[in-house]
């Protein structure tokens, strides 16, 4: 979640100025829309949060605290000497420095969901939501287990989209760097022994020339490769920050081919155990839709839920605008909106994010087992063309020697 400073006009014209916060800058631009006002100026506000020294906290840690925390509320300990326990007890030093200032401030007076939403690096804005649900309904505890559960499905998933992706990456790795060390340090070699051999280079074949031209330039003019690299690196974060940017790459990663579909998989299962998580805890469905969208990940399914949000502010169920935004498929429509006329809309929602889940491993399953030996081929194929472009130019030697 960030601080934005706005400036609005209301129906009657009269400018207004202030701030508030918001998981994305389109959400905020989107309430206000939603509260009557024509946004006149909207734009971040850097380094004013506290929690700008701590750092982002791993999940695995937060989902650790959470089953810990609501172990300790379950049997009955009060909230300050919970913090102090855990705070003592952490091993990440980041948390434990936010769990001591919370601590600080419940003794101060302040609710737990008010100290935690000073640290919206380390709780994002669904903890914070679930927490103040819990509070409200007098049920702390439940909504930190439900909080726990999710996180450690979360860790889950992405933990095994992390192993799938691992073995791919170094294989590329690794045959990115035989192809390199080959054409840097063994292609020169050859090409001083065709030169000894008094073979110029406008009689090599037209790979083994490629190769030549291409082991001069990396060993000559590296720092060019680093330089463009960096610069495209940069230019693509740029890029990718601005609003219209970060659209355009978030449509090209659900149209890309096979990792389009596991993306979106990725998505609408994240998408239905966040709300299915939020719908239980009681949370309110506007504010649970405007949480989700921050959180998902993919500014192109988020406009998607945001425009569903100011539909049911309107008086639509929410499987008619989540079915015209063509990016939901039919049975996550249909399953919802069974959801909503039985009232088991949050039953609903775990069952649909289980079912993408299963999907998701499947899919990593079939692409990895596709994806090994296909980079085997290509690592065959680069070798073979670098030692076929090598050792032509010697039969041709060898050829002329035996006339």
């Amino acid at each position: 979640m960030a601080t934005y400073a706005y400036a609005v006009r209301d129906a009657s014209g009269a400018l207004h100025k202030g701030q508030a916060e918001a998981e994305t800058i389109e959400i905020l631009r989107n309430r206000l829309k939603e509260q009557g006002f024509e946004v006149q100026d909207l734009k971040a506000i850097k380094g004013k949060r506290k929690s700008a020294g701590f750092g982002r906290i791993k999940l695995n840690d937060l989902a650790l605290f959470c089953r810990q925390f609501s172990t300790m509320m379950d049997a009955g300990v009060s909230l300050i000497r919970s913090m102090d326990v855990l705070s003592r007890q952490n091993e990440n030093p980041k948390l434990r420095r936010v769990l001591v200032e919370v601590g600080e401030r419940i003794e101060g007076g302040e609710t737990l969901s008010r100290a935690l939403a000073r640290y919206p690096k380390a709780f994002s804005n669904l903890f914070v939501g679930l927490v103040r649900a819990g509070e409200v309904s007098g049920t702390l505890e439940e909504s930190l287990q439900r909080l726990s559960q999710f996180l450690e499905s979360d860790v889950a998933l992405r933990r095994k989209v992390k192993a799938a992706m691992t073995y791919p990456v170094i294989v590329v790795v690794v045959a990115l760097s035989i192809v390199m060390g080959l054409v840097m340090f063994v292609v020169p070699s050859f090409f001083k022994l065709f030169s000894d051999l008094g073979m110029r280079e406008e009689q090599f074949p037209a790979t083994t020339k490629f190769l030549v031209d291409l082991s001069h330039f990396l060993t000559s003019k590296w720092w060019v490769v680093i330089i463009a690299i960096i610069i495209f690196v940069m230019a693509y974060k740029a890029f990718a920050n601005t609003t219209f940017g970060r659209r355009t790459v978030d449509r090209l990663k659900l149209k890309m081919p096979v990792f389009g579909k596991l993306h979106h998989r990725i998505c609408l299962a994240r998408f239905s155990r966040t709300l299915g998580t939020l719908m239980a805890a009681g949370v309110p469905i506007l504010q649970a839709m405007e949480t989700v969208a921050g959180m998902l990940g993919n500014a192109v399914l988020a406009d998607a839920i945001l425009e569903a949000r100011a539909r049911i502010r309107e008086g639509d169920r929410i499987g008619v605008p989540l079915e015209k935004s063509k990016m939901f498929p039919p049975m996550v429509v249909h399953m919802i909106g069974v959801g909503e006329e039985s009232g088991s809309l949050d039953f609903m929602l775990q069952k649909i994010a289980d079912y993408y889940e299963a999907e998701v491993e499947a899919m990593l399953a079939s692409l990895t087992a596709a994806i090994e030996p296909l980079l085997i081929v290509v690592l065959g194929f680069m070798v073979g063309f670098i030692v076929i472009s090598m050792f032509a130019p010697m039969l041709s030697v060898i050829t002329e020697l035996s006339k």
